[in-house]
């Protein structure tokens, strides 16, 4: 068996990094930004009003108060927009809104709370000192400031930053497109009736929230059957939209474990296809490898992981919790790898055990449970049932406790690592 480090690290080194293209920005979203972003002017471009009110002199204003206001005429005002450039001499006053240019010779705002809200006239009742209530050209940003580097995730208020230094379009990695295959014939739609010996089919909608969860694109495809031709027409009518392909099922040691079948037969061929006859087939697949492998983990020990026309396959274990942690190790870090991300694991923090636990000796165990936090540091408590199909422990947990390969007996109040899932 290989260790989950060694079979990780196989991934990261064959996982293609996706082209960069130019897209418009409600269109980057999620995706990884490719290039340095400057901003061509300051931000702001203008020295400009942080309130309504009114634009003065600071000096005529220093002695205003309560019992003794001091009172200006306004010569007009001043809107957000206005393009007309405009001044003020000492003794006046010019009406101003939020975000309006300041006038040349005023070095204050006096916000309309401290005033009577005169039009022709206004009556100021505090003093303000220059530069009040004024935002600066290029406080925020300076002309020629780099605002992005590339590896930044698009998120609200970084696509809010590229808009305002001017940007309409942006390079960037897109977010995989990832399509989610669950095979077996004993699995029915949700909502279908079952027949004896029947299961509703989970896999695919739990693996293409995670692919969205882990910030790429999901499509599930339809269940397939356990037939090797319809597993194989399958995946290659949908390399045309995926960045990756991810199937649950079929990779053990059973009889009829049809990913494994196809793929081993794919690459037995030398990339030609499953049912590719000695001399070639016609409809040859191309080049490409599947490499299945024990991997030392518990869930999830049968793994298998390839290139299909320079596409990635992974091809996860059945078992519900199986394929679940397997995404969560090998498939989430791919993938960001695969926009030029550093290929991080899940968010980490120590916890402190309040059970006892046991693990089997040689194999990196995920165990399920639950993190609470208190007095300053956190603790886990295992879930009671840890079997890889089911499904409930996992859906009630948060987190996966990581027991390394050399740790068997594992008392309470010892500190471990958690993984944190995604909430």
């Amino acid at each position: 068996m290989r260790t989950v480090d060694e079979h990780l690290a196989g991934i990261l080194r064959a996982v293609p990094l996706l082209p960069p293209l130019e897209l418009a920005l409600l269109e980057a979203e999620g995706a990884v930004l490719a290039e340095p972003v400057e901003a061509p002017v300051p931000l702001p471009p203008f020295d400009n009003s942080a309130m309504d009110g009114y634009a003065v002199v600071a000096a005529d204003v220093a002695a205003a108060g309560e019992t003794e206001p001091v009172v200006l005429p306004v010569i007009g005002d001043i809107a957000a927009g206005d393009p007309a450039v405009s001044a003020i001499r000492p003794g006046l006053a010019a009406r101003i809104m939020t975000g309006a240019p300041m006038p040349a010779g005023a070095d204050a705002v006096i916000p309309v709370e401290w005033t009577d809200g005169g039009t022709a006239s206004v009556r100021i009742t505090r003093p303000a000192p220059p530069g009040h209530y004024i935002r600066r050209a290029g406080e925020d940003v300076l002309a020629g400031q780099v605002v992005a580097e590339p590896g930044l995730r698009l998120r609200a208020a970084q696509l809010g930053m590229l808009a305002a230094v001017g940007r309409a379009r942006v390079m960037v990695r897109p977010r995989p497109r990832v399509v989610v295959l669950s095979t077996g014939t004993e699995l029915r739609e949700p909502g279908a009736p079952l027949a004896p010996g029947q299961i509703w089919e989970s896999n695919s909608f739990m693996l293409t929230a995670a692919v969205i969860e882990a910030g790429a694109v999901g499509y599930r495809q339809a269940t397939v059957g356990d037939e090797p031709e319809k597993v194989w027409e399958t995946v290659q009518d949908q390399l045309g939209r995926a960045d990756a392909i991810i199937t649950s099922g079929g990779v053990s040691m059973g009889a009829r474990d049809v990913v494994k079948e196809v793929f081993s037969a794919f690459g037995a061929a030398g990339g030609r296809g499953p049912d590719a006859g000695a001399g070639g087939a016609a409809g040859a697949a191309g080049p490409g490898w599947v490499e299945f492998s024990k991997v030392a983990m518990r869930p999830g020990k049968p793994q298998g992981f390839g290139l299909l026309h320079g596409t990635p396959i992974f091809t996860l274990p059945g078992n519900p919790v199986s394929a679940y942690v397997s995404f969560q190790v090998f498939v989430r870090p791919a993938l960001r790898a695969m926009q030029g991300l550093p290929p991080d694991p899940l968010p980490t923090v120590g916890a402190v055990l309040t059970e006892d636990l046991k693990s089997p000796a040689g194999l990196r165990h995920f165990v399920r449970g639950r993190l609470s936090s208190g007095r300053g540091f956190f603790s886990v408590t295992p879930a009671e049932r840890q079997g890889s199909h089911q499904l409930g422990s996992l859906s009630s947990a948060d987190a996966l406790i990581v027991l390394r390969e050399d740790d068997e007996a594992i008392p309470a109040g010892s500190h471990v690592d958690v993984l944190r899932l995604p909430s």
